[in-house]
């Protein structure tokens, strides 16, 4: 069988086309040495569960490098306090990997907490932290006695794993030992929610809420975007749990139903579609007469409200073809947005997918999609050689890549400045991808860079995209004990 594209022998089994060969790609693996992988830590992967916690200090023990790269990681927003973005860290230096970084953690805990009197202070371990053995569960448990503030160890070394997954888990474990359960809510409702795996990226929570609230639904808690961490306190007391981004959250939600006996279902709010059903689910779990006729009257509103607006750039849209490469739940609760504008799904992948991740996407696209796992920058580049999408969707670390191949591109990641949840978010996706995917500039110019070279330079024949010696070709003799 014909590979996807030329790559090293052991990464050829990480990229399948649904309906040929393998049913879903190799994945969940340690990123082949010295392919530059754009993998995230596991330190990261809890910091972006944890940090839209907006009233909190952040707090990263470690060197300045490790709070510096993750600052403002989730792009989330708030309707209230900014102090969740305030860059904290422990700064370690050489003197203190020597000699331990214990008693400078918890001097910063305690000045911390003098200057802002945040609601909580999370406490991040890094790789350094957890080399040099600091105990920080000693350090914040001594802090919160004599602070009265919540002082919330993080144990997430960056070298536990190679998929920041297990980040998101153990982000997650904080506030199930430290925080979920500790505080009582004011009063009960028979409609008790938490939205689990929303983080208000752009403003999505924004969208979502409202439509929620006019339910008839009562939210306790929003883990974590633009929430305080009192509310998570009291998100024990739910009668469901929503979830909405299934990859960082299914976690929390199933440890919340075995300790609380809280159901949950999975939900999408990107796209007409998904968020039609993801209301009249919620109105069918609660089975009350009179919220399910006011969820038909929501979505029929909604719909009118949009389809208008929609209608012209549907029709630009329609045939064009994209390619999804983003986090693992975006990698299959986008295809339907995109197919309700009429483009095509012609590949989805994710950096750090999990074989449930991969079952989903196999699920949701159509027969010859292309899926791929942990594709480093080259192999990227070769798949928009070959395959041309009209539209790639990524984040910041593959913008390039793609506009320099003369391929649109649409930042779905924390970067994105427009929210995209929602009847009225689905407007602004419709909207942004129709700037990407028809903007004049992509007909202005070539499309092959050495089509550039070679008619700037007409004596100097370079070589191509065919040729055996192509730059981007993998070295002779390559990878060949994969």
């Amino acid at each position: 069988m014909e590979p996807v594209i030329e790559t090293f022998e052991s990464r050829k089994k990480h990229m399948c086309v649904k309906g040929e060969g393998l049913s879903i790609p190799v994945c969940d693996k340690a990123s082949m040495p010295g392919t530059v992988t754009q993998r995230t830590c596991v330190y990261g992967g809890a910091r972006i569960v944890l940090m839209p916690i907006t009233d909190s200090i952040h707090l990263v023990h470690g060197p300045i490098g490790c709070a510096a790269c993750t600052w403002d990681i989730r792009g989330s927003k708030s309707s209230r306090e900014d102090l969740y973005k305030k860059g904290c860290s422990t700064d370690l230096q050489e003197k203190d990997i020597i000699f331990g970084g214990e008693k400078k953690l918890f001097e910063t805990v305690l000045e911390l907490n003098r200057l802002y009197h945040p609601g909580a202070i999370f406490v991040y371990a890094t790789c350094v932290a957890g080399v040099i053995g600091d105990d920080i569960k000693a350090v914040c448990k001594k802090s919160q006695e004599i602070t009265g503030c919540r002082v919330i160890p993080v144990q997430s070394e960056g070298f536990q794993d190679h998929n920041k997954t297990k980040g998101h888990w153990i982000g997650g474990d904080a506030l199930l030992d430290y925080v979920i359960g500790t505080s009582e809510p004011e009063e009960n409702t028979p409609f008790d929610i938490n939205i689990v795996g929303e983080f208000n990226v752009a403003g999505d929570l924004w969208g979502i809420k409202p439509l929620l609230e006019e339910m008839g639904v009562n939210i306790i808690s929003t883990m974590s975007g633009d929430s305080h961490v009192e509310e998570i306190a009291q998100a024990h007391r739910a009668k469901l749990n929503i979830v909405q981004c299934q990859k960082s959250s299914n976690y929390v939600a199933k440890k919340m139903k075995k300790k609380y006996g809280i159901p949950f279902i999975k939900v999408n709010f990107f796209g007409l579609e998904q968020t039609i059903i993801s209301l009249r689910e919620i109105a069918d779990f609660f089975g009350d007469e009179e919220m399910i006729q006011r969820t038909e009257k929501i979505i029929q509103r909604g719909l009118e409200e949009v389809q208008d607006e929609i209608r012209d750039y549907k029709e630009r849209l329609t045939g064009k073809t994209v390619a999804l490469y983003v986090g693992g739940n975006k990698a299959w609760s986008l295809v339907r947005a995109f197919e309700e504008l009429g483009m095509d799904v012609m590949m989805s992948g994710t950096k750090n997918g999990i074989k449930e991740d991969y079952e989903r996407i196999k699920e949701t696209v159509r027969d010859g999609t292309i899926i791929v796992d942990d594709a480093n920058s080259t192999e990227l580049a070769r798949l928009l050689k070959k395959y041309r999408p009209n539209l790639l969707i990524s984040g910041a670390k593959e913008k390039y890549i793609s506009l320099k191949l003369g391929v649109p591109f649409c930042d779905f990641n924390h970067d994105r400045i427009s929210a995209f949840a929602g009847f009225r978010g689905f407007v602004s996706f419709a909207k942004e991808v129709d700037a990407s995917v028809s903007s004049p500039v992509f007909n202005l110019t070539s499309t092959s860079l050495y089509d550039i070279s070679n008619n700037l330079n007409p004596e100097k024949k370079l070589k191509t995209e065919n040729s055996p010696e192509t730059i981007l070709s993998p070295p002779s003799g390559g990878d060949t004990h994969g």
